[in-house]
């Protein structure tokens, strides 16, 4: 449970209802020398601070940092303590923030979760340490060890196979729902028959959010949302995506789905996550995500073609469903 400010000022304590809606996977905004193997402070703070309150102010849900694509692997850890300090001072407790510890060594992930609890961090997005294979015994013992140590962040599980190289098993959870600071789960890969069994465990106490792809069945069986990358090209194809599934218009979600899928080819242009995804953010020009870190930092003419006609898709549907979602905020400020 991690403390923030609620509308009123008072200081509330983050919970699974906090996490909910759009989160908005955040790159690690880089200077123009950050594909220097020498470059030491490749942190862009001015081009970060405008990004993140300009997503907050187009009306995204949550925000979390230092992902795969965040580049949790790529930083130094000064650069890291200048991208989250810059980050709780973008964010101002607006919305929920989440600063991502991932880490192959678990020491460092306890020395990074006391500087963000030292800055006024909401929470953390953490994976396990994935250097090696770990086992479900381990699983469990570290996030639980983790969250006891830190009982004021709020604990959004990590979920990536691919790059942790193990799946967390439904038979984990048993323990993990015991932890009250453990209240999300950032997770796309389970089947809706896994989902199922997984949700009769953790509803109400850890908060699912799925791809954006997946918004749908998914929410209709328990999930609160999606976390998008996508999204730092404009927010509103994915939040007129939330609205609808709020209201329940299936079928004109499936559609939007469909649409984002045609715009977007996937989360990735191919390659590694963290350098490719920045290209067609880059190129809708939404917010400036700077180049990227070495040592991916040319890409063939292909990924890039690829990229710009990604980012043009984006733009085409952020200019169809802008208005839509500005009206229906509009509508509900007046009703508030």
């Amino acid at each position: 449970m991690s403390l923030r400010k609620s509308e009123q000022g008072r200081i509330v304590m983050l919970t699974a209802k906090d996490v909910q809606g759009v989160m908005a996977m955040m790159p690690s905004f880089s200077t123009k020398d950050a594909g220097d193997l020498s470059s030491k402070n490749t942190i862009d703070v001015d081009n970060l601070r405008a990004g993140v309150d300009r997503m907050i102010n187009d009306g995204i849900d949550v925000i979390t940092t230092t992902g795969s694509f965040g580049e949790c692997y790529n930083l130094h850890w000064d650069e890291y303590k200048t991208l989250a300090v810059a980050t709780v001072d973008a964010v101002k407790k607006r919305v929920p923030l989440f600063i991502g510890a991932t880490s192959p060594n678990a020491r460092e992930v306890v020395e990074r979760l006391k500087f963000v609890q030292d800055i006024g961090g909401d929470g953390t997005l953490l994976g396990v340490p994935y250097y090696d294979a770990q086992s479900p015994e381990y699983m469990a013992d570290f996030y639980t060890q983790i969250a006891e140590m830190f009982p004021k962040l709020g604990f959004l599980i990590y979920h990536n196979p691919v790059n942790h190289k193990v799946k967390i098993p439904v038979s984990v959870f048993p323990r993990l729902v015991k932890c009250p600071n453990i209240i999300g789960m950032k997770d796309s890969h389970r089947d809706t028959r896994e989902f199922v069994r997984l949700m009769e465990i953790i509803h109400g106490k850890i908060s699912v959010m799925t791809n954006q792809a997946q918004y749908f069945p998914f929410y209709r069986m328990g999930s609160a949302g999606c976390w998008s990358i996508d999204a730092w090209m404009g927010p509103w194809p994915v939040l007129h995506l939330r609205n609808l599934c709020r209201e329940g218009k299936d079928q004109e979600a499936l559609q939007v789905i469909a649409e984002i899928m045609n715009a977007a080819g996937g989360e990735r242009p191919g390659g590694n996550e963290g350098a490719t995804a920045k290209l067609p953010i880059e190129f809708a020009g939404y917010v400036n995500p700077g180049p990227a870190r070495t040592p991916i930092i040319n890409f063939s003419d292909t990924t890039i073609e690829r990229a710009k006609k990604k980012a043009e898709g984006w733009k085409a549907l952020c200019a169809k469903y802008r208005p839509l979602v500005e009206a229906r905020r509009a509508q509900v400020k007046v009703a508030s």
